[in-house]
């Protein structure tokens, strides 16, 4: 049956998923097309979860996670980036004088952050062992932890000399919050936190005031 003259160039081709590239630039898809990962990866695992039930979840086209995330490994690692900071204001929580209060203080902080966001730190502690992005990401933040608490040592002991060791302190309990938050996700407790803080804040403070012993050569 012939064309009528009219509806030469008139019928549009069927939509496709990636058609829906071609005008992108809405930042509420990238956001749904993210939390969307989130769940599933968190749910499911990375390797078990395909951009088609991404799509599906986010009720976007397949195309426009392929637009804003050229590899699936993208989006794992725009996750890490939404990770709540570890910065806090050691002044804030630091007493002159009170180390094991002024460290309680600090995990409380770092723990509310992890509390902030249980899915994706849950997503990022799973996905440690596999993927790259993801480990680095969490060794820059445990650097971040061993600062913070340095810092907060540094401010809280008590005035005079110090010939502690406040830098393997700080690594030492930086360890201890990193495998409470690494364990978080079991619903793990660790009741011997508050002791271990006791423990180190007594350690240091013994060596405020006295001589640093210097080895013979």
């Amino acid at each position: 049956m012939a064309e009528a003259p009219g509806d030469r160039g008139a019928r549009k081709r069927p939509s496709t998923s990636d058609d829906a590239v071609a005008a992108p630039g809405d930042r509420s898809a990238r956001e749904r097309i993210l939390n969307a990962a989130g769940e599933l990866f968190a749910e499911h695992g990375f390797n078990a979860t395909p951009t088609s039930r991404i799509a599906e979840r986010a009720e976007v086209p397949k195309g426009l996670i392929h637009y804003y995330f050229r590899r699936k490994q993208d989006l794992l690692t725009a996750l890490v980036e939404r990770l709540p900071e570890d910065l806090v204001e050691s002044d804030r929580v630091a007493v002159r004088g009170d180390v094991a209060g002024s460290l309680r203080r600090l995990i409380g902080e770092l723990d509310a952050r992890l509390e902030s966001s249980p899915l994706l730190s849950h997503l990022l502690w799973r996905e440690a062992d596999t993927h790259v992005a993801v480990r680095q990401a969490l060794q820059r933040r445990f650097g971040t932890v061993v600062e913070l608490i340095r810092r907060v040592i540094e401010l809280a002991l008590p005035p005079g000399p110090v010939s502690c060791d406040v830098d393997t302190a700080a690594v030492l309990l930086a360890r201890v919050v990193n495998h409470r938050h690494s364990v978080a996700r079991h619903g793990a407790h660790d009741d011997e936190l508050d002791r271990e803080i006791s423990f180190i804040a007594k350690a240091l403070e013994l060596g405020v005031g006295k001589p640093r012993k210097v080895k013979p050569a």
